[in-house]
C-alpha cells in the first residue's frame, strides 16, 4: 500500500509541513507525461523513506489544487519541492531521478540523525540553515522567505551594525554562540549581524512581500549582552517594549506620520514574553486583521528599559503564503539531465 499522502486541500497541506520534520512534494498534472515517467521511483523512494512525522511524501495535483501551486510559484511540471522544519530547502524542477533520489536521501538521513534533540536554536541551525527562535502554531509556518529584501527599508538604525537584511539572516544569531550577546564585531570588513536604533530608543521597519499573506504570528529576537559584559562606556541596548504594527503600506511610515496613523495592532511587551534561550519573543496578531497581507511596517515605539537604544537580532513571519504576485505559464519539463 502506497504511503504517499495526495493533498486534498491547503489547510491538510500546512498541517503535515507543522507536523513532519520532512516534507517532500510531486507537484504534477495528470496530462503530464515526465510526470508519470518518474511516478514509479517516486513511489519507490516514499515506500523506502516514509516514517511518520519524520519524512513524509505527498503529490499535489497542480489543476485540482490551483491555491498550492501558486503559492509556491509552480510554473513547470514537474516540479519537486523538500521541506524542513517547515522551510523549503531544495526545489527540483523536472524528471530528474538522480537529482531527486541524492537529495531525499540526504534529508531523510539528516531528519533521523536530529532525532528528538533539538532545541530551536540546535535544530534549525542544521544543514538547512534555518533557524527560529520559537515553535511554530499548528497549521501555520514560516513564510520569511517570502519577504522581499530588495524593498526592505529600515529608520533611525545605527549604520555601523548590521543593516536590515541581517534582521532575516536565516542563520542562527551569531550572540547566541558568543554566549555574551556581543557576536560578530563591526568592523570595515564584517558588520555586526543584529540593528540598534540610532538618536533614541524608536526604530521604523517596512516588510514588503512577493506573495499574498496570512500573516498569524512574528518572531522577534532581541539579544543584548548583560551590563556587566559591556564596557562601562557603553551603553547596554533595550529589548523592544511597545509596538505597533501596520498592514498593507505603499511604503514606510515617517515616525510623525505614524503618530498620526492609526495601527493595525498594537501590543505591549512584557520580559516574561522572552524565551531566556533564545530572546525570542512571539508577537500573536490578530488573525483576522491580517488575511492577504502584501506589507507589514513594525514601528517600535520604546524599549524595556532606562536606555536610549533599541535592539533586534531576527525577525521571522509565521503563517500562510498566498498568490504570487507574477505567475508565468505552465510548462512541462521533461528529463533533462
Amino acid at each position: 500500500m502506497s504511503k504517499t499522502v495526495h493533498i486534498e486541500s491547503p489547510a491538510q497541506f500546512n498541517s503535515l509541513l507543522s507536523s513532519s520534520r520532512v516534507v517532500v512534494v510531486d507537484f504534477y498534472a495528470d496530462w503530464c507525461g515526465p510526470c508519470k515517467a518518474i511516478a514509479p521511483v517516486y513511489e519507490q523512494l516514499s515506500a523506502q523513506l516514509s516514517r511518520p512525522n519524520i519524512v513524509t511524501f505527498t503529490k499535489v495535483n497542480t489543476d485540482t489544487q490551483t491555491q498550492i501551486a501558486q503559492s509556491y510559484g509552480i510554473t513547470a511540471m514537474p516540479t519537486f519541492m523538500i521541506f524542513k522544519n517547515g522551510r523549503e530547502v531544495q526545489k527540483i524542477r523536472g524528471a530528474r531521478a538522480k537529482e531527486l533520489s541524492t537529495a531525499v536521501q540526504m534529508l531523510a538521513n539528516e531528519a533521523d540523525s536530529d532525532g528528538n534533540s533539538g532545541g530551536f536554536g540546535e535544530a534549525s541551525s542544521s544543514t538547512s540553515g534555518t533557524w527560529r527562535g520559537a515553535d511554530l502554531p499548528r497549521g501555520y509556518h514560516d513564510v520569511s522567505d517570502q519577504v522581499d529584501t530588495r524593498g526592505l527599508d529600515l529608520l533611525n538604525s545605527d549604520s555601523e551594525l548590521g543593516g536590515v537584511r541581517a534582521l532575516f539572516d536565516a542563520s542562527i544569531p551569531s550572540s547566541i554562540g558568543s554566549g555574551k550577546g556581543k557576536g560578530k564585531a563591526s568592523g570595515a570588513e564584517t558588520k555586526s549581524d543584529w540593528v540598534e536604533s540610532d538618536v533614541d530608543e524608536q526604530l521604523m521597519l517596512y516588510i514588503p512581500f512577493q506573495s499574498m499573506l496570512k500573516v498569524h504570528t512574528i518572531h522577534l529576537t532581541s539579544l543584548p549582552p548583560k551590563s556587566e559584559d559591556e564596557d562601562e562606556d557603553d551603553e547596554v541596548p533595550m529589548r523592544p517594549k511597545t509596538i505597533h504594527i501596520y498592514s498593507n503600506r505603499a511604503h514606510n511610515l515617517g515616525f510623525e506620520e505614524a503618530e498620526d496613523i492609526p495601527s493595525t495592532q498594537s501590543i505591549t511587551l512584557k520580559p516574561s514574553d522572552w524565551d531566556e534561550k533564545t530572546g525570542t519573543a512571539k508577537v500573536e496578531l490578530r488573525f483576522v486583521k491580517f488575511q492577504n497581507v502584501t506589507s507589514l511596517v513594525i514601528f517600535v515605539v520604546d524599549g524595556d528599559g532606562e536606555g536610549e537604544k533599541v535592539r533586534l537580532d531576527r525577525v521571522r513571519i509565521i503563517g500562510e503564503s498566498g498568490e504570487k504576485r507574477d505567475m508565468g505559464k505552465l510548462e512541462i519539463i521533461g528529463d533533462d539531465a
